[in-house]
């Protein structure tokens, strides 16, 4: 089985220590200049074409450690880039990105800043992603869309069009998206083109949160979406705009995961003739409906198998015309669930054939603990946890730290995973009790783990906006309610997209190619949280 973690409960790895020879298989040579040194030396590129066979005694090590879960591919470390890092992990982190005004430039050079407004659409969309100037972005906002103004020239709204429809006048919606996600666009400006309900669409409020003076969280549903009877998602309200993770507070992480809890909840209650609380649900309903759903002598009546939970944080869109990641930076969690069996069809045939079970990405995870059993007969997780929290470097080193955990508490652990898909990735995995069951799935998570779980989601985001992660992929992996196992823990993947590693083809084959080691990650995500906290 293609997994690192053993029976032993430890990681096991391969080490590439290559020495080769490579036959010259040369026809031609063309020696050229390619420039000059400093002292006039010319620069000859001779290097390039050498004579004979190349001998290659001792090339650098790279570590290959295949993903815990198969499905998740390999990855690769080169030991010389990580040996760098592993003496100063606090480098692992992007450099913050510098201010961009071009109304200082153009003031500078006395042109007139309203020429912004007639620069060609590349220009005006890498200006839209990276000035950190308000005015600049004001005047990207005009050139894009329509607004209502008031007697004092502050935006009120946008301009619909006159045939009685809701369509906004939006004259570039690429434009319109990469300007209204920028952080230092005026909040009245953001009001106005996509935080106020409505401004981007009829999907109807279905749900709300409200906590303290400054968290507001609406629920929105999306009517016709992939996610079949019903996708949600928890966005920040008007009056608590958030767009960075440093400006998302506990209770604003509470609020968004609140919600999640309780469409979930209400869900199967309402399939399973449970009574409902009238709105608002407190934490204490919350806790009583899903014992009384656990509780269920019929669970299954619901037909409602699994949850499907995830967060796309961050916005870029290039000035080529690609779209970097997600479609709205306003911090938002989607969310829907699965159901157990849908008709299955053959060939176009308007009649059922039977059902097929539905597709869950907790499935993939009770497939390696049974493939692991088949071919240990060893319980994965209980090896796979042990191998995390009692972990040793790959490169021997005791002189560096051994931990992959950044933040645990009595319920659940934040940690780096052995092999990391995303460079960045965290996971959050919920811990053993002292029978060794795990919490599969929120139906099992009570009052206390859902509360770790938040915590740890945010201590997640906290560690990787540290590091100058913008743009972050967070899924949930999740056992079926159905499922009678109690040895699948509940986990959560976070995967930032870095600059300098978009994806191609090695991650297409699930290659994942790193430059730190696993250990100097959490160290370095462990030092951005204790500063946090202080």
């Amino acid at each position: 089985m293609r997994t690192c973690v053993t029976p032993e409960k430890r990681f096991v790895f391969s080490i590439h220590k290559p020495s080769y020879s490579v036959t010259n298989l040369r026809s031609r040579t063309r020696l050229e200049k390619l420039g000059m040194t400093g002292d006039d030396s010319p620069v000859l590129n001779h290097r390039n074409y050498p004579v004979g066979s190349v001998e290659v005694p001792d090339a650098d090590w790279i570590y290959e450690i295949a993903n815990p879960f198969p499905f998740r591919g390999t990855t690769y470390i080169g030991k010389a880039w990580a040996d760098r890092s592993a003496e100063d992990p606090s480098r692992i982190k992007l450099a913050e990105p510098p201010p961009v005004s071009l109304h200082g430039c153009f003031n500078e050079q006395r042109i007139d800043p309203e020429v912004i407004a007639a620069l060609p659409r590349p220009l005006l969309l890498g200006l839209a992603t990276t000035s950190t100037d308000p005015d600049d972005l004001v005047l990207v906002a005009r050139k894009c869309c329509r607004f209502t103004f008031s007697a004092d020239g502050q935006p009120t709204g946008l301009q619909y069009e006159d045939s009685g429809g809701h369509r906004a006048l939006i004259d570039d919606f690429d434009l319109f998206e990469a300007v209204a996600n920028n952080p230092h666009l005026p909040d009245v400006y953001k009001i106005a083109m996509v935080v106020r309900p409505g401004a981007q669409g009829g999907s109807e409020i279905v749900g709300d949160y409200h906590a303290a003076e400054s968290t507001h969280v609406y629920e929105y549903l999306r009517r016709n979406s992939y996610i079949g009877g019903g996708h949600y998602a928890a966005n920040m309200a008007d009056d608590a705009i958030r767009y960075q993770i440093d400006a998302l507070t506990p209770n604003d992480l509470a609020g968004l995961r609140h919600l999640y809890y309780q469409r979930s909840f209400t869900r199967l209650a309402g399939a399973l003739d449970i009574s409902i609380p009238e709105p608002p649900l407190t934490k204490k309903d919350l806790e009583i409906m899903r014992q009384k759903i656990q509780e269920h002598p019929e669970l299954d009546r619901a037909n409602i198998d699994a949850t499907l939970w995830g967060w796309n944080f961050g916005f870029d869109f290039s000035s080529s015309g690609y779209r970097l990641h997600a479609s709205h930076q306003q911090i938002h969690q989607q969310y829907a669930m699965i159901p157990s069996a849908v008709g299955a069809y053959n060939d176009g045939s308007s009649d059922s054939a039977g059902a097929c079970r539905s597709f869950s990405a907790g499935d993939m995870i009770d497939e390696v603990i049974h493939a692991y059993h088949t071919a240990h007969q060893s319980s994965f997780f209980n090896d796979y946890y042990q191998a995390t929290v009692d972990n040793k470097r790959m490169d021997g080193r005791t002189d560096r730290e051994q931990r992959l955990v950044v933040w645990e508490d009595d319920r659940v652990i934040l940690f780096v995973p052995k092999a990391q898909t995303s460079q960045w990735e965290l996971q959050v995995m919920t811990r053993p009790d002292r029978n060794g069951r795990f919490v599969g799935n929120i139906l099992e998570a009570d009052t206390d783990v859902r509360h770790s779980l938040d915590t740890a989601i945010l201590a997640a985001q906290r560690a990787l906006s540290g590091r100058g992660a913008e743009m972050v992929t967070t899924i949930e992996y999740s056992k079926r309610f159905s499922s009678t196992r109690n040895d699948q823990p509940l986990i959560y993947c976070f995967m930032p997209k870095l600059p300098f590693s978009p994806g191609a083809f090695s991650e297409t084959q699930l290659r994942f190619i790193n430059g730190h080691f696993p250990e100097d990650f959490a160290a370095a995500c462990r030092g951005g949280l204790a500063l946090d906290s202080k």
